[in-house]
């Protein structure tokens, strides 16, 4: 068995596994003509269910080809421009280089002595975002999971910096279609359920700041204390983006933390064309960006970043067999004296061979294309009459209704868009998302693929009305 540990003597062993691998993921690439098989859970499981993990296949090429069985063949290929749901992006190659490096090297980015390099090019990531972002020359932060533990750190960080120990006066203000982790991180922080008020959005689904104010007057007024507001640059429904500057302004006047989750909007901060879009987070105290969304990063590539590097002690423990105090006189980098986390892989090295090879112009340049394509298909939505659209998107979100014309019920609607959207999937066709708005079922592109065109969106758009027609027609034949 000592023939399968990596080391000086496998090389060869693991240079023709990882190859044979590689082959296989190519082949598949190249010959995906569509984002999925359709197959179901009841049809998937028993083959996975079928496996005995006690009996070794003891072969690679043996493995691989139950692997192309249980998961290559029936994965959803985001690559696949008729993919359009959720807010996954088609990867780079510099960056899944930087993952098999990372992997077989295996590095922990919570101490220097796991990790030294690692560490340095972590540290200088953060400070080219922190550059990006305006945040100043104290600024710092660390890579993490996702914008939900980024969210959670900042949240802890805000609360930390609050001056009452009292809970139940803290309060968070977030738009109503913020990300569902501020409530969740209001929750993991002891902070009971009416901490977070969600602040009216606007017509374009970002946050109203009159509203805003005036919920933070009336939070003054009681005695309770405005611990944060969380701004959203790119909210997960609409890709709304939530006036910066003016909660800037008010977050200085009620001296609450003011927290930026541009988890999806970070793409803006390399844009050639749009970084205009998300001026005033430079005034944040907290910041998400998530890589592996709009920077075209394999999961996971995520940061926090914060204004004042020290509010980073909130986050931090030492211990004697790891990071003991003396460490920080020495001035030896853990990064783990800044994170929740504490074994961590090297996500940051993925980041770095794509500004390497690419540079931020070429990943500016990408996301700058998803944003055009995005605004076509609002004029092709808005020109249809099949279709209710909501907003005109700020990044690369369109949202939006089949409206048949011979039909009123908004039920019978509803019916027949959550049936467009499962009979879309089922198919393999395309996968497109579904969210609620004002009680209804709309359906959701998020267009994060620059190889997407609009022929593929006018394509989607013929097979929802041609699913959800086929619905109603059984529906008129099943009332008669």
């Amino acid at each position: 068995m000592r023939s399968h540990l990596l080391n000086d003597t496998t090389t060869e062993h693991y240079r023709r596994s990882v190859t044979e691998g590689v082959e296989r993921v190519a082949a598949k690439l190249a010959a995906t003509d569509r984002p999925f098989t359709g197959v179901t859970v009841d049809d998937l499981a028993p083959r996975i269910d079928a496996i005995d993990l006690d009996q070794p296949l003891r072969d690679t090429t043996a493995v691989l080809d139950e692997l192309e069985d249980v998961y290559l063949r029936d994965a959803v290929y985001f690559h696949h421009p008729r993919y359009l749901a959720h807010l996954n992006c088609p990867v780079v190659i510099p960056a899944v280089l930087g993952e098999a490096v990372l992997s077989a090297v295996n590095s922990s980015l919570d101490t220097w002595d796991q990790s030294a390099g690692g560490t340095l090019i972590e540290r200088k990531l953060i400070d080219w975002t922190a550059a990006r972002i305006g945040l100043g020359p104290a600024a710092d932060g660390v890579f993490t999971s996702g914008g939900t533990q980024s969210n959670l750190q900042a949240l802890l960080l805000a609360r930390e910096e609050t001056k009452t120990q009292d809970l139940a006066k803290l309060r968070v203000f977030a738009s109503e279609v913020s990300h569902f982790s501020v409530q969740k991180s209001a929750k993991l922080l002891g902070l009971g359920p009416e901490a977070v008020v969600a602040v009216p959005v606007d017509h374009d689904k970002r946050m109203q700041t009159v509203a805003l104010a005036h919920e933070l007057e009336r939070c003054a007024e009681v005695g309770l204390v405005p611990m944060a507001v969380v701004a959203t640059a790119g909210t997960t429904d609409f890709g709304s983006i939530d006036p910066l500057p003016e909660i800037a302004g008010l977050c200085e006047q009620y001296g609450a933390w003011m927290h930026v989750d541009a988890a999806y909007g970070c793409g803006l901060l390399a844009s050639l064309k749009y970084r205009h879009r998300i001026d005033g987070i430079e005034r944040a105290d907290s910041v998400t960006v998530d890589y592996h969304k709009s920077f075209f990063q394999p999961v996971s590539s995520s940061a926090v970043l914060v204004r004042d590097a020290a509010t980073l002690r909130h986050a931090t423990y030492h211990a004697e067999y790891l990071n003991p105090r003396r460490m920080v006189t020495e001035r030896i980098p853990n990064q783990v004296d800044k994170s929740l986390q504490t074994t961590r892989r090297f996500d940051a090295l993925k980041l770095w061979m794509t500004l390497r090879v690419m540079g931020a112009d070429g990943i500016g340049a990408l996301f700058d294309e998803v944003c055009d394509l995005a605004a076509e298909g609002w004029k092709l939505l808005a020109a249809d009459p099949r279709f209710d659209v909501v907003v005109e998107p700020s990044l690369s979100t369109l949202v939006f209704r089949y409206i048949p014309a011979a039909v009123t019920d908004p039920a019978e609607i509803d019916r027949a868009n959550l049936y467009a959207r499962k009979a879309l999937f089922a198919s393999g066709d395309a996968v497109v998302a579904g969210t609620k708005v004002a009680g209804r079922h709309y359906l959701k592109f998020t267009l994060l693929n620059p190889e997407t065109t609009t022929a593929d969106i006018t394509a989607v758009l013929d097979l929802i009305a041609g699913h959800a027609e086929q619905y109603l027609g059984e529906s008129l034949d099943r009332a008669c």
